[in-house]
């Protein structure tokens, strides 16, 4: 399997269990610093895709950045692609771990579905 792409934040206990978990499978992959480089536009569209088209679904809802910029207000008027915008200039919006690779796209972490992504891809 190539190398998968984890944006991460190293505070994010989430993330922490996520990569643990990666390590443990034997996984390679790359760990990228989600606030100082958030996946690009191209990379979020993707992961949209793989989300069955709901934004919501890429936005760390629960994180700070996320309710003092009221982001819960703004994006139902959002376009999709001011949305993708304003996610790949700010990193702490993105829910985490963002983890890409070759036909793996997984956004938050859930060990169950993570490890059955990981089957499929063996087969």
């Amino acid at each position: 399997m190539p190398k998968l792409k984890v944006y991460e934040y190293e505070k994010c206990s989430t993330c922490r269990k996520a990569l643990k978990f990666l390590e443990s499978k034997g996984v390679d992959f790359e760990r990228i610093p989600i606030a100082e480089r958030p996946p690009s536009v191209a990379e979020l569209k993707r992961m949209l895709e793989a989300q069955g088209g709901q934004l919501k679904k890429l936005f760390n809802t629960s994180g700070l950045q996320y309710r003092e910029l009221k982001i819960s207000e703004k994006l139902p008027k959002m376009s999709e692609e001011q949305a993708l915008r304003l996610l790949s200039t700010h990193g702490m919006l993105v829910k985490r771990p963002f983890a890409l690779g070759e036909r793996f796209e997984a956004v938050g972490f859930d060990e169950k579905q993570w490890k059955h992504r990981l089957r499929s891809l063996s087969e």
